[in-house]
């Protein structure tokens, strides 16, 4: 029997960060929907901690099914998946990774600004065509363009710094203003979008911010307009962004998140002015040691009783 605290897994990790779990914790590692319900049937009798990410969570039931549970912790800082009224209720810990890949984030947002506006996609398609400059559109500058940020939290903020580095105006929309900010707050999406030339997504997804960039905020933004997503894919109504693009109304698109993950999004796959990544902006290798050190030090905090470092 193992003096180790049981632990669960429901997320991927690589084979270094599980056998380093496994030298501190009574690991059981279940990556998949298959492996997490076996998991929980044959061991949540004894589990005190799991560790997930937003988009997986831990849903009532399975805390229901785990009563030692007393710690869950989310890689990443998303955690809209993790049932927080449940676990409230049951007195289980929730933190996350809140800061550890925010300059990956906002590295990969602008990376998506700048690829989205000056559309790298179809260029480097018409030069692997032989196609030469003259045959082809200019695209607009990036540099002195007006960039509306909703969500102006830490991953926001960065962005906001990575801009003034294109002397770009900064606007941005919040439940409330920041305070101490520079920058111009909008008291609404629609007027932040009709002001941008570029709007940038950073909010949280969940049920408050579900399909808030819409057919009309689309629309405020206009057929100069570019729009980036990295945030959560339920933030954008899939359908309306196909039907803008396909009908010029904005200019082009740069998603990391969307609707449909892990599948592709199928409305949006056939358009030249819309580049598109695979929820990967918070990864890289740092980024991931950074998350991952993290939920170390999360859940050494907790069960040696100072509590958790970035509680929920």
């Amino acid at each position: 029997m193992s003096d180790k605290i049981p632990l669960l897994v429901v997320h991927t990790l690589s084979s270094e960060h599980q056998a380093r779990l496994a030298e501190l914790y009574d690991m059981t590692y279940a990556p998949t929907p298959a492996d997490r319900v076996a998991a929980i049937a044959a061991r949540g009798a004894e589990l005190r901690a799991v560790l997930t990410i937003g988009v997986l969570g831990v849903t009532a039931g399975e805390m229901a099914a785990m009563p030692k549970l007393e710690l869950i912790c989310c890689m990443g800082a998303g955690y809209e998946l993790v049932d927080l009224d449940a676990a409230r209720a049951r007195g289980i810990v929730v933190a996350n990774g809140q800061g550890t890949n925010d300059d990956c984030v906002a590295d990969h947002a602008f990376g998506l600004v700048v690829s989205a506006v000056r559309n790298f996609r179809k260029l480097d398609q018409l030069c692997r065509e032989g196609v030469w400059r003259l045959a082809i559109a200019q695209p607009p500058n990036v540099s002195g363009k007006r960039l509306g940020i909703l969500g102006m939290g830490a991953i926001g903020q960065k962005i906001a710094r990575r801009a003034a580095g294109f002397d770009m105006t900064i606007g941005y929309h919040n439940r409330n203003p920041r305070e101490g900010l520079p920058h111009q707050y909008f008291g609404s999406l629609k007027a932040l979008a009709e002001w941008a030339d570029v709007l940038v997504c950073a909010t949280p997804g969940g049920p408050a911010t579900k399909h808030i960039v819409n057919a009309e905020i689309l629309d405020a933004l206009g057929p100069q307009g570019f729009l980036v997503n990295v945030g959560r894919g339920s933030v954008v109504d899939t359908e309306a962004l196909a039907a803008a693009l396909r009908d010029n109304r904005i200019a082009g698109a740069g998603l990391d998140v969307y609707e449909s993950e892990p599948k592709r999004p199928e409305q949006l796959i056939g358009f030249d002015n819309l580049i598109i990544t695979p929820h990967l902006a918070g990864w890289s290798p740092e980024a991931t040691e950074t998350s991952f050190l993290r939920f170390l030090a999360n859940a050494e905090g907790h069960f040696a009783g100072r509590g958790v470092v970035t509680p929920v």
